[in-house]
């Protein structure tokens, strides 16, 4: 399921098989933990992967020394890069900043 839904999602297959296969290592070499129940444990691995995959840091957003700052979203159609927007605005905000939206397609 989870190849098929990032094969779906237009991940680069040979990035789909690698990160697959690192899961399943793990899954395999890993040894259970009492704490969580066996679903839990694989929906564990796979979250630290995909942290692991994305970069593994949290990255913080740098504000310009002079407003505006810029931030400029790129992806296919249905990415989710308006979501994204719309997020990333609320999160501004709630940060005490002043987001303004501008679509601008090309």
């Amino acid at each position: 399921q989870i190849r098929i839904a990032l094969l779906e999602a237009d991940v680069n297959l040979s990035v789909v098989k690698e990160f697959v296969a690192a899961i399943k290592e793990r899954c395999h070499g890993e040894e259970l933990s009492k704490a969580l129940n066996p679903t839990q444990q694989i929906v564990k691995i796979v979250n630290e992967e995909l942290v692991e995959i994305l970069g593994g840091q949290t990255r913080t957003v740098r504000f310009a020394k002079t407003p505006p700052t810029i931030v400029m979203l790129a992806g296919l159609q249905g990415a989710g890069k308006t979501t994204l927007a719309g997020k990333l605005a609320r999160w501004f905000k709630e940060e005490g900043h002043s987001p303004l939206l501008a679509a601008c397609d090309l």
